[in-house]
């Protein structure tokens, strides 16, 4: 019994923390004058994204590879077909063109990507294919590379944004000490709960007899992206679409580069062959989301309503295999 409280506690230092430290991030970036896409696409996907650092890492570090590779890719998936497909229902997004061209098909491209690696390949001389710690240093270093260009794109769109007159007498503004302690406390409630979520996880998998990978799709995955699926449907009911869609692919391009990428830096992960099948949904339905969003440059609520089924057929096929 306590195993699943623990479970419960995790989850909910994860969505709790996650909740601060986007608060307290968000916060500083409106301070400085950053449009709403690109604080979805990196304050507010770091933030949501930390839930899956922390428990694939924590994973990684105890050597639970199972757990801490199905949590990513989990996780993508419910992003891309869940998060976005619910908050495409509630509020149709209209999809910027630097979306379009830049961000969605890197997503696409980082998928492809962990699709061949996880493939067993003769140059590894092995049938069982491993993320190695070079292949995680490649993925990490590919984000830095993905933040210093959208970081760029920042400053740049800082510089020719004009100053907010009424964000600067903004009276819900936090200063900058709350927001530093927001941060602070966020990420300790997501360090923890991640801590928690692990241990607890894979104790119920033993109690049951059910795998790593099994748990790292659906509980895990599922407890570990409620942080994307609050902000990005508060988002879309405030009509912040841009905010929305940029937190759910923004943090799928965090989950591979840096999650995954750290994991298997610090330690190896053994890929099974059913993670290579999930690997292949997960593009599919990368691909699939670029092909809706790129016929009118918008989501709408009839193709958000098309992307959920596609989770519902995914989860039923992980709990019958």
């Amino acid at each position: 019994m306590l195993k699943y409280l623990f479970l419960l506690a995790g989850f909910v230092l994860l969505i709790k923390g996650a909740d601060l430290f986007v608060e307290g991030s968000s916060a500083i970036a409106r301070l400085l004058r950053i449009p709403s896409i690109i604080i979805g696409l990196t304050v507010v996907a770091f933030g949501t994204s930390m839930p899956e650092a922390s428990v694939s890492i924590t994973a990684a570090l105890a050597g639970k590879n199972d757990l801490s590779l199905s949590n990513v890719v989990g996780s993508d998936i419910f992003n891309l077909l869940i998060v976005v497909g619910v908050s495409a229902v509630i509020h149709p997004m209209r999809v910027q063109t630097s979306v379009l061209k830049k961000d969605l098909p890197i997503s696409i491209i980082i998928a492809v990507a962990l699709l061949l690696m996880s493939i067993p390949s003769p140059y590894k001389g092995m049938k069982v294919s491993v993320l190695s710690r070079t292949e995680g240093c490649i993925l990490l270093a590919a984000f830095v590379i993905y933040v210093a260009f959208t970081v760029r794109e920042a400053l740049k769109a800082r510089k020719d944004a004009p100053v907010d007159a009424s964000s600067e007498n903004d009276p819900k503004k936090m200063s900058i000490p709350v927001t530093l302690l927001y941060v602070a406390v966020g990420i300790a409630g997501i360090v923890w709960g991640g801590d928690l979520v692990v241990d607890s996880a894979s104790a119920i998998a033993l109690t049951f007899g059910w795998s790593e990978t099994f748990i790292g799709l659906t509980i895990v995955a599922l407890g570990t992206s409620l942080p994307e699926l609050v902000t990005s449907v508060v988002a879309a009911r405030k009509g912040e679409s841009d905010l929305s869609l940029g937190n759910a692919i923004g943090s799928n391009i965090f989950n591979i580069l840096l999650v995954l990428g750290a994991s298997a830096a610090l330690h190896p992960i053994v890929v099974s062959p059913f993670t290579i099948y999930d690997t292949i949904f997960l593009t599919a339905a990368s691909i699939i989301t670029y092909l809706f969003a790129i016929q009118k440059a918008d989501l709408d609520r009839r193709e958000g309503a098309a992307l959920i089924p596609l989770y519902v057929l995914f989860f039923i096929y992980i709990i019958l295999r």
